[in-house]
């Protein structure tokens, strides 16, 4: 049996430097997909915008800066309050997201508990799987 680990949040899609608008988002966490985040962004259109990264990249960003190419992640302070940025880069655009510091440390915290970092490999039962593949 798999668990799923999600949580509604809503994050800030930064246009310029004094200027965000909200953007409701649902991180969501599979322990059958044990390395990777999802997060689903619900903005203004008829079909919703979803991102899959590594689940280390929002580990290590909520302490210190990390990620190169498509996603890039840091923690930092705006007005007062600590946000985790996200740097998204694709095809067709880039955004810029801040999401509350303390909502998705306290998400990847019930993550890190459902399967523990390091143990992602034995969360897919990969062995089990290839002895299964190679038994005669």
């Amino acid at each position: 049996m798999h668990t799923v680990v999600e949580r509604e949040v809503e994050m800030r899609l930064v246009l310029a430097p004094e200027r965000s608008v909200a953007v409701p988002a649902r991180l969501s966490y599979r322990t059958d997909d044990p390395f990777a985040v999802h997060v689903t962004f619900h903005i203004h259109s008829m079909t919703p915008v979803r991102w899959t990264f590594a689940r280390q990249l929002l580990v290590q960003g909520v302490a210190q800066p990390c990620g190169d190419g498509d996603v890039r992640v840091w923690p930092t302070s705006v007005v007062g309050r600590k946000v985790v940025c996200m740097a998204l880069s694709s095809p067709h655009g880039d955004a810029l997201l801040e999401a509350p510091a303390p909502v998705l440390a306290a998400w990847l915290e019930r993550t890190l508990h459902a399967v523990p970092e390091g143990d992602e490999q034995n969360a897919m039962g990969l062995d089990a799987q290839l002895s299964e593949l190679l038994r005669p």
